[in-house]
């Protein structure tokens, strides 16, 4: 089984993304599975070719991509990618859209990985994790709806998911105090348990009290 796992280059003016940081430090197996990894851009269009890219290239049987959600104090793998643009800032190149993403496409799509049994695992990693209800608007939910569109109608079989990890501590360190951060050593343990619950295909028994409001 391969897993392929990608994670966005810097943006907004920081010189390091917590999400790549942590992908480039993932074990080159995990649960018996192959990991592959790769950078992608912060670029609406560009971030998920780049994925598609990648897919095409690996042929993975389970997609990750990893993103920073700055101000979570949580790693939390995302329940659903919605079927809009709305960025608050703009990306990489400029770009500041605002509309759907697939004229087309369903208003949304939810992950085909595990996310209850991938909190789970992190968890018991000694990691906090919760599940999102919301990646946002910029382009972490752009290429988390982008990439299940994808799988959907040109790869079907492979499962795929999104997890945002929050800041790293040395970024924190210039940010005001309460800041939530995590170290990047945690963040990788926690993205390897919940590699492992993907590999697993776990069921993902959902029970009462695991909602957030974030």
């Amino acid at each position: 089984m391969k897993v392929l796992v990608t994670g966005f280059e810097p943006f907004g003016g920081a010189t390091i993304n917590p999400a790549l940081e942590a992908v480039r430090r993932l074990p080159r197996e995990v649960a018996g599975a192959e990991v592959v990894t790769v950078q992608i851009p912060v670029v609406f269009g560009k971030g998920p070719a780049a994925v598609e890219a990648a897919i095409e290239e690996q042929r993975p049987d389970v997609v990750l991509c990893i993103g920073q959600a700055g101000g979570r104090s949580h790693i939390t793998p995302e329940f659903v990618g919605i079927n809009y643009a709305n960025a608050r800032i703009p990306d990489n190149e400029g770009n500041q859209p605002v509309g759907r993403l697939e004229a087309d496409g369903p208003d949304a799509y939810f992950a085909t990985v595990p996310v209850f049994a991938m909190a789970d695992a992190a968890r018991a990693a000694g990691v906090p994790a919760a599940v999102s209800y919301t990646a946002g608007t910029f382009c972490c939910n752009e290429v988390l709806y982008e990439l299940l569109h994808c799988l959907a109608t040109r790869h079907p079989g492979v499962r795929g998911g999104f997890v945002h990890v929050p800041y790293a501590t040395e970024q924190a360190v210039s940010m005001g105090e309460g800041t939530a951060s995590m170290s990047v050593d945690m963040m990788v343990a926690g993205l390897s348990a919940m590699i492992g619950a993907a590999v697993a295909g776990s069921d993902d028994a959902v029970v009462a009290g695991e909602g957030t409001e974030q």
